[in-house]
């Protein structure tokens, strides 16, 4: 009897252990498993799981370390450049839409959140000491109230090498403080700031905008450039992103997004109808249409408005550039970077375009997506230094095609 209930003992040991063995070669397998297929299996656990954003702690330590650094000058040493105030974590393919502001203009970001529904990224300036710590206190308040803000945007700081941005005091972050929701910011945002044109900003000093774009579209692989009042249709990066996955034949090519002007920004239009609708009745036209009609003219809006309706957003025809053309367009690969010699007003995106061009980039214009600025543009009186900087600008662009020949002196193209 003892000795049965030996064997039985004996048995039940055997088989735990054989039971134990199992389960350690299923670990080891999905071990090796993880390490051949490693990167799809994550793709689709997070597809599922998406991983949890980052808390306001640990976006809150960011900003204190990227202002604690310093920050570091630029190539020309006018200017003192904080990257990272706010990071965000992206798809290597994705598309980001790139913009600068003036800190009084970041009030527009709001629309921007709302309509994009991908990764952005924002390089804003401040001329002035106390805007710096304007630009520092809002960074704050947006990271702690807006959980978008801490999921999708990567914000920059741009401020004159004199001087320095401060990590803003926790304890006296001034009226920001009593603030509760996102929403709140951003009408104390409207109540102090005092939105207008980015490079006129009643200092002495120059709007870096080439500096600015550049901040803003680094790291990136697909980026589109906009300026921060501009407004993208509804489902744009959504149509990109399904447009770009599907084919990798985009090397090489600027994808035109057509961009217009509203008179009034009340009612921003969501789709193709909607604009159409509004340009017909005059509430809509190109972009640039009463200041610089050349500089937007070949993206053909006659026959682009003419086009039959689509559903998915593809290129639509295939535009040569001229000069003075600046598009807005989604490129990918070895994009020029644009020029930092250029500030201010004037000729900052058309060299850009212009290298692009030379570079062998071919433009095709989409043929559903657009961009809306707010406002119609007009003709501009500027302070008497501004437009010595515009002049400027003029003769720096001749000498820069003249450049461009000895940086690319095998391409047949030129501006």
């Amino acid at each position: 009897m003892q000795m049965s209930y030996a064997i039985r003992c004996a048995f039940y040991q055997l088989l735990l252990a054989a039971l134990m063995l199992v389960a350690m070669l299923q670990l080891l397998y999905l071990s090796l498993l993880s390490g051949l297929h490693g990167q799809e299996e994550q793709d689709q656990y997070f597809e599922f799981f998406p991983p949890s954003p980052r808390s306001v702690d640990q976006v809150k330590a960011q900003l204190r370390t990227a202002l604690a650094s310093g920050g570091v000058l630029d190539a020309s040493g006018d200017y003192r450049v904080y990257r990272g105030l706010l990071k965000t974590t992206m798809d290597p393919n994705d598309v980001i839409l790139a913009t600068h502001a003036s800190v009084d203009n970041l009030l527009h970001l709001s629309g921007l959140l709302e309509r994009w529904e991908g990764p952005l990224s924002v390089a804003v300036f401040a001329a002035t000491k106390e805007e710096a710590q304007l630009a520092t206190v809002l960074t704050y308040a947006l990271s702690s109230h807006c959980p978008d803000m801490r999921a999708r945007v990567a914000m920059h700081l741009v401020c004159p090498s004199r001087y320095e941005a401060a990590v803003p005091d926790p304890r006296e972050p001034g009226e920001f403080a009593l603030l509760r929701s996102c929403q709140e910011v951003f009408d104390k945002l409207a109540r102090v700031a005092q939105p207008g044109i980015n490079y006129a900003l009643g200092t002495n000093v120059s709007y870096p905008n080439n500096l600015l774009r550049n901040l803003a579209r680094e790291g990136a692989n697909y980026a589109l450039v906009i300026d921060v009042d501009m407004v993208p249709s509804e489902g744009l990066w959504r149509g990109l992103r399904e447009m770009l996955d599907q084919s990798k034949q985009w090397a090489g090519t600027a994808l035109v997004v057509p961009a217009f002007e509203i008179r009034r920004a009340r009612r921003m239009p969501t789709n193709k109808n909607e604009l159409l609708q509004l340009y017909q009745v005059g509430e809509v036209r190109p972009f640039y249409y009463g200041l610089c009609t050349p500089c937007q003219a070949p993206t053909n809006y006659s026959r682009w408005v003419n086009l039959p309706e689509e559903s998915l957003l593809r290129p639509a025809y295939v535009v040569p550039w001229q000069d003075p053309w600046e598009p807005f367009y989604v490129a990918g690969g070895k994009v020029p970077t644009f020029d930092e010699r250029f500030r201010q007003y004037g000729f900052n995106r058309i060299s850009q375009a212009c290298e692009l061009h030379v570079a062998g980039f071919d433009f095709e214009v989409l043929n559903e997506g657009f961009l809306v600025h707010k406002g119609f543009k007009e003709a501009l009186k500027f302070h008497p230094q501004k437009e010595a900087e515009n002049q400027h600008n003029k003769i720096l662009y001749r000498q820069f095609k003249q450049e461009l020949k000895a940086k690319y002196p095998d391409s047949p193209r030129h501006c």
